[in-house]
């Protein structure tokens, strides 16, 4: 699934594109795509005044009312001409006063779109963006302090910390060297800060190198490009490699469902194994 580093890559990459462009026409190809009933009545006509990112939602601001696009697994936003061969995974088509067309294309099914009067409206929900000036140290030990629970499960909680999803928690938790199991009640205050750091410049780093293509090229950009941070993935989806910094294999873990690598050197367990492990939907692979 696309995460921040991703939608704001896409984002960027559509904000320079759109801006001052009009929407002439909509054509659904599949109707669950749309979240919002009579969105072809209501969408046409509009000129689009900025694309920016909340969350994981592409957030397309009109000069009434707001698109927003959730990509979900295998969501793609790409701006081609409009005489481009369709692709057979797009479900819907705004026509842009430029001949050109943004096409939202989903194997799987799960992206949504939605137009609505207020973006609040869909993202009310979210919890504070991790990279925003007023998302202070101070704030995360504020929000830490309020919550119980694993740290994995708890950084891909989307009403903690919007934005943050399987690659770039495991990889902020291994840069901040912590076990992705730990309790987030026990971190020391110098940990605390470790996370917080480690969030911010893992996720900077990512946007820099444009968000990570996986090997299942379910991500690419605006234009259709791959990502390039993958090269620098030091624990995500490396799971019997030798660790970067210390040559101990990468182990993984399944967490609820949701996969964990780490290192077991770098990101020691801090509690007793025999405890740490106990508890319904954790398993060691």
């Amino acid at each position: 699934m696309p995460e921040l580093p991703e939608v704001e890559t896409v984002a960027r990459g559509l904000h320079q594109a759109l801006v001052g462009r009009t929407i002439r026409g909509v054509v659904v190809l599949w109707p669950r795509t749309v979240a919002t009933p009579a969105v072809q009545e209501q969408i046409v006509g509009r000129r689009v005044q900025s694309v920016s990112r909340r969350g994981k939602y592409v957030v397309i601001s009109l000069d009434q009312g707001f698109v927003l696009v959730h990509l979900k697994m295998s969501g793609r936003l790409h701006l081609v001409p409009a005489q481009t061969p369709l692709h057979r995974h797009t479900r819907l088509l705004l026509d842009l006063d430029d001949g050109r067309q943004l096409r939202f294309q989903d194997a799987r099914k799960f992206g949504r779109l939605y137009l609505v009067d207020d973006a609040t409206e869909v993202t009310a929900r979210l919890g504070p963006e991790p990279l925003a000036d007023e998302f202070t140290l101070d704030e995360f030990r504020r929000l830490l302090a309020r919550r119980s629970g694993r740290l994995k499960p708890l950084l891909l909680n989307q009403s903690f910390l919007a934005g943050v999803g399987n690659i770039y928690a495991d990889e902020a938790l291994f840069a901040a060297r912590l076990h992705p199991l730990r309790q987030a009640g026990s971190l020391s205050a110098e940990e605390q800060e470790r996370l917080y750091q480690a969030l911010r410049a893992v996720l900077a780093q990512a946007i820099t190198g444009r968000g990570t293509t996986l090997d299942d090229q379910g991500y690419t950009d605006a234009e259709g490009r791959a990502g390039g941070y993958q090269e620098q993935l030091a624990v995500y989806g490396r799971q019997g490699k030798p660790c970067p910094a210390c040559g101990t294999p990468i182990e993984r873990l399944v967490i609820g469902g949701r996969s964990a690598h780490f290192c077991p050197h770098c990101q020691p367990i801090q509690e007793g194994r025999s405890t740490l492990f106990e508890g319904e939907g954790v398993r060691s692979r």
